[in-house]
């Protein structure tokens, strides 16, 4: 009988998933718990590893995610094919201490306890060799997370927790699976929920072996979830961003245009196909690396991922303009009607690029 299931997301971790395993089984016996590795696509092999070893054993299962990457993401997907009646989160770079997962399970077992959180900031925790830049942007990050919480937790960022299945049940709709911070996401979305919680301070490690996956848009992806979780009921936080990429691209646009015009003397029409061109290819980038991180195209999709993109923006273009225009005839403000061709432009450009450029998966 499984008790407990373990979620492991990786990527690039091939030399840490032995070493995790023989700590899990040392922590908590030989039965009675499962591990699923979930593994976006990691080019060291880490998916076949961990398949390999569950060929010779029962508890261990790879979910291979191919086309898109994203921790909390794939938390959510092995959550979903976990079987157990407690979930545990942990990552695999061994920076977890496996050792207090017994104290976490009796705590939901025997205490009653709906969640249990690894906290570094509760005494008898810490955050082991961190530089005092890391400890101070992940103080601030605490406390900018208090404004969506209504529960009281110490570490609200901990990617090391534990929970029953029915918390899961209960918040898996309304997650935003955006960024690295699933912890955050559930408990912000069960913010009308009366959770029990309880809290167990461990000493965060230093990674086994592999490289850290910290990048420095950690701080994008972490405000886009809080931008989600504030406003992603009225907007799709996704178009928000589309839309200030966008603004940025008109900037651009314009920017070029006028040095093409006053600053080299071109024609209208050819300085304007320049400009429209460079804008296009200036906010197909950016969506790429912010708005759709988690879906970023490279290589040869990288390439048709632009023609897509250009070709939707034109035809948005062509409707921002026709719309414009008919509300200009029918006596509409000049402002109102060019404002409602953006806005329908602009819904174009973003539902058609969603589902055409960056919607499709990528094999």
């Amino acid at each position: 009988m499984i008790r407990l299931s373990i979620v492991v997301p990786t990527f690039n971790e091939s030399q840490n998933v032995s070493e995790l395993l023989g700590r899990l089984e040392a922590a908590l016996g030989a039965a009675e718990w499962e591990v699923i590795f979930v593994d976006d696509d990691s080019p060291d092999g880490t998916a076949s590893k961990v398949r390999a070893i569950a060929r010779e054993d029962y508890r261990v299962r790879c979910l291979q995610r191919i086309g898109r990457r994203g921790l909390a993401s794939a938390c959510i997907e092995g959550m979903m094919a976990a079987s157990g009646p407690i979930i545990a989160i942990m990552d695999a770079d061994l920076q977890h201490d496996e050792t207090v997962l017994p104290k976490m399970l009796a705590e939901i077992e025997h205490g009653g306890a709906d969640m249990v959180i690894g906290t570094r900031y509760a005494a008898g925790g810490s955050t082991g060799e961190w530089t005092q830049f890391r400890k101070i942007m992940s103080r601030l990050a605490t406390v900018a997370s208090q404004g969506i919480l209504s529960q009281s937790v110490s570490d609200p960022m901990s990617g090391f927790f534990m929970m029953q299945r029915r918390v899961l049940e209960k918040t898996v709709y309304g997650l935003s699976g955006l960024g690295f911070k699933i912890l955050l996401d559930i408990l912000a979305t069960a913010k009308d929920e009366s959770l029990r919680i309880t809290e167990v301070p461990y000493h965060f490690r230093d990674r086994f072996a592999g490289e850290s996956k910290l990048e420095e848009l950690v701080v994008w992806e972490y405000g886009m979830l809080l931008a989600d979780k504030i406003i992603g009921r009225f907007v799709p936080v996704r178009f928000l961003t589309f839309s200030i990429v966008g603004g940025l691209g008109a900037f651009i646009h314009m920017t070029v245009l006028t040095l093409m015009l006053k600053g080299a003397g071109l024609g209208f029409a050819f300085a304007q196909a320049v400009a429209t061109g460079t804008a296009m290819i200036f906010n197909f980038t950016l969506n790429n690396v912010l708005t759709y991180r988690d879906k970023q195209l490279k290589g040869w999709a990288w390439l048709k991922g632009l023609l897509s993109f250009m070709l939707a923006c034109s035809v948005g273009a062509v409707a921002n303009v026709g719309i414009a225009t008919y509300l200009f005839e029918n006596h509409s403000g000049w402002m109102v009607a060019a404002l409602a061709g953006v806005l329908v432009g602009a819904v174009w450009n973003y539902a058609v690029t969603q589902l055409y450029t960056w919607g499709k998966a990528r094999y």
